[in-house]
């Protein structure tokens, strides 16, 4: 059985510095980050404890190559493919879990109804 992978951005409080890498457990190394068990590491020594962006593959071997693909760019280009998903830079992931807007059990309900319609698995409301 083949194992997932992502790819993901970390930062610290200043945003001055940013770190990819690529993980099986997104949430257990974002905790062994947070928590500075690689003592003397990059992540370390420049204090990123804030995942700020990520993508998540079916395959390692495919995150692997997009974490290559991204560790070449500049920090424009990084900084752009962030704030194409995170403008705000919002913490996105901790070692608890991911994170989620507080969106009301009503909006859930209208929003899936909406997708289920778009897919066609579900007819039109008739309002």
């Amino acid at each position: 059985m083949k194992k997932g992978g992502y790819v993901y951005i970390m930062t610290n409080t200043n945003c001055s510095t940013l770190y990819i890498g690529v993980t099986n457990d997104l949430c257990r190394r974002i905790g062994e980050h947070k928590n500075h068990l690689i003592k003397n590491s990059f992540t370390d020594k420049y204090n990123l404890e804030h995942c700020i962006y990520f993508e998540e593959f079916a395959s390692i071997i495919d995150a692997i190559k997009r974490e290559k693909e991204i560790k070449k760019w500049n920090r424009q280009k990084k900084e752009n493919l962030i704030n194409s998903q995170n403008p705000d830079w919002k913490v996105l992931v901790t070692e608890h879990g991911f994170k989620r807007e507080n969106v009301s059990f009503g909006r859930q309900m209208d929003d899936i109804v909406q997708e289920l319609q778009a897919k066609g698995e579900i007819p039109p409301s008739s309002e």
